[in-house]
């Protein structure tokens, strides 16, 4: 077959910039809101997106410079998504709860030639900026009139006001690179992932196909009323600000992160849709102002870590609708949602919160597999484990100038997520632990997350955390470390609701945990999640003053 193309026709790339074109043409006038005061609609933040290109421009961006942020959660942040890798250059979006030493390797690392700063993380700049490796022109962001500081180029909104209006974006090839941004670095360095518009594209569309055409509570449509409370810089905000703006829905950026502000919010701005790590969930529904805010309209997808059946049913009985979403920095990251289609209201029945926590189904165009050490894969029947791979269109190739690291990544031609756990009958992924969390005690595999997940549910837990501790004759024993809800909380009653499931036969023996202790608080990641290294080398240490 001969096919003959237009001399005219439009090839259409991939590009961030056409995402724009629903809410231009569809809702123009629908709010976006910022903080408790600032308000635009999306025909004046386009106009700012322009302005924003253009001073980058004026200040000397060319298409492939890296731009960095280091800003809360403002109406400046969701700017930057779409000016930066609309205009060519690249987004680095800093994890500013790094440690300095941690903010000065990912700048230099990736070689960002503009730093838009705001004033609350002006010291940490003026402690490492003397070593950046490459000359970094500073812009400051603020949000009152402090004043502007003297190795900083220009400010914030003097740049829009001086950029022209009307800035025209070229079409440029889609597989150019759009973001880049650091893994919390655990252990070693952070880990430098970046993403193609074309990827960025794509996972915007299979994210919206994915949660926006399911029939149950916990839909996106364009209804709702989203506000993120996952960070901007930690993978996009999970990509979802860039699904919102293509759907061209009500949009609440909270700024800093404070829990009366963010119930607040919640309630005046009547917010529907948002996402967030375990731990601020629990911040939220335990702030004293949770018990007259309304939750009753929320959804709200919990991901970075499993979602324990306590905090679920807590959450469902405020009225949320709460329920698992699954990805990683490598993914972009959303490739797994829970269905609740069959799922109409929201309730605490024990059926119901486990389907709510289970990992979810893969999204469409996501190819998963459980698979073992040779990359078999697992039968699906009996529930049994292996690792998860995949595939799909908007994975990290590899990692920033790491090609070891990049081959480990991609080993069999599959993305290897570390991750540990089965398809059930009803083909939904449950991971059960991370390869590197699971307590192997003698021939036992002990799930640290399942073990989670039954002491949250004991009466007087507020959050726990299990782990492996070395043992001499079985080389790990599992231990837990639990916060209080309740003062008169004791081990026994943290061991008997274990036991319990070691009766029904839902536990192994082996997973009766060897020590307990409590503690005032968790030690946490930069983005929310319990950090298990830090407590298994504190506790490794320690053992001999655990009660």
């Amino acid at each position: 077959m001969i096919e003959t193309h237009a001399s005219l026709a439009y090839n259409y790339p991939l590009l961030i910039r056409h995402l724009w074109h629903t809410p231009l043409n569809n809702n123009p006038h629908q709010e976006i809101v910022s903080g408790t005061e600032k308000r635009f609609d999306y025909r004046s933040l386009y106009s700012r997106v322009g302005k924003l290109a253009a001073g980058l421009k004026a200040l000397g961006v060319c298409h492939g410079d890296t731009v960095a942020v280091m800003d809360w959660d403002t109406h400046r942040y969701l700017e930057c998504f779409f000016a930066i890798p609309m205009m060519g250059a690249v987004l680095h979006t800093v994890n500013i709860r790094l440690s300095p030493e941690q903010i000065l390797y990912t700048i230099n690392h990736a070689e960002d030639d503009v730093i838009l700063v705001h004033a609350d993380f002006m010291p940490i700049i003026d402690q490492i900026k003397d070593r950046f490796e490459k000359p970094a022109r500073l812009v400051f962001l603020r949000d009152d009139g402090v004043e502007i500081p003297e190795a900083c180029a220009l400010e914030y909104e003097a740049m829009l006001e001086s950029g022209e209006s009307g800035f025209e974006f070229q079409d440029f090839d889609e597989n150019t690179t759009a973001t880049t941004f650091y893994t919390t670095g655990t252990t070693g360095d952070p880990k430098g992932v970046y993403y193609s518009h074309r990827q960025l594209v794509l996972h915007t569309l299979g994210v919206t196909a994915g949660i926006g055409s399911m029939a149950g509570n916990n839909r996106f449509h364009n209804g709702d009323v989203y506000m993120p409370i996952t960070p901007m810089f930690h993978v996009h905000a999970w990509g979802i600000p860039y699904v919102a703006t293509m759907m061209g829905v009500k949009q609440v950026y909270p700024g800093r992160y404070e829990p009366s502000l963010l119930l607040r919010l919640i309630e005046s701005e009547a917010v529907t849709f948002s996402h967030c790590v375990p731990t601020i969930l629990h911040m939220l529904l335990s702030a004293p102002e949770a018990d007259n805010t309304d939750l009753s309209r929320w959804k709200l997808i919990i991901g970075g870590s499993a979602f324990p059946r306590g905090l679920a049913k807590a959450a469902a009985a405020r009225g949320i609708s709460a329920f698992t979403g699954y990805g990683m920095s490598e993914t972009c990251p959303v490739v797994c949602t829970v269905d609740m289609s069959e799922i109409e209201g929201v309730s605490t029945d024990e059926a119901e919160t486990s389907k709510r926590c289970k990992t979810g189904v893969p999204i469409p165009m996501v190819d998963m597999r459980v698979v073992d050490s040779e990359m078999n894969d697992i039968p699906r029947e009996g529930n049994v484990t292996g690792e998860v791979v995949m595939r799909a269109p908007w994975l990290t190739q590899g990692y920033t100038r790491n090609p070891e690291g990049s081959e480990a990544l991609w080993q069999g031609g599959y993305l290897h997520t570390g991750d540990v756990g089965f398809f059930d009958e009803e083909g939904s992924l449950q991971v059960t632990d991370r390869l590197k969390d699971i307590v192997k005690s003698g021939g036992e595999w002990i799930s640290s997350l399942e073990l989670e997940d039954v002491i949250s549910r004991c009466p007087g837990v507020a959050e726990v955390a299990a782990f492996g501790i070395p043992d001499e004759r079985w080389g790990e024993r599992p231990m837990v470390v639990v916060v209080k809800a309740i003062e008169s909380l004791d081990e026994e009653q943290v061991l008997a609701e274990v036991r319990a499931e070691v009766e029904l036969g839902r536990l192994s023996k082996w997973a009766v945990p060897e020590r307990v202790a409590f503690v005032e608080a968790l030690p946490k990641t930069s983005v929310g999640k319990m950090d298990k290294k830090v407590m298994r080398v504190f506790y490794a240490e320690n053992l001999s003053e655990i009660n």
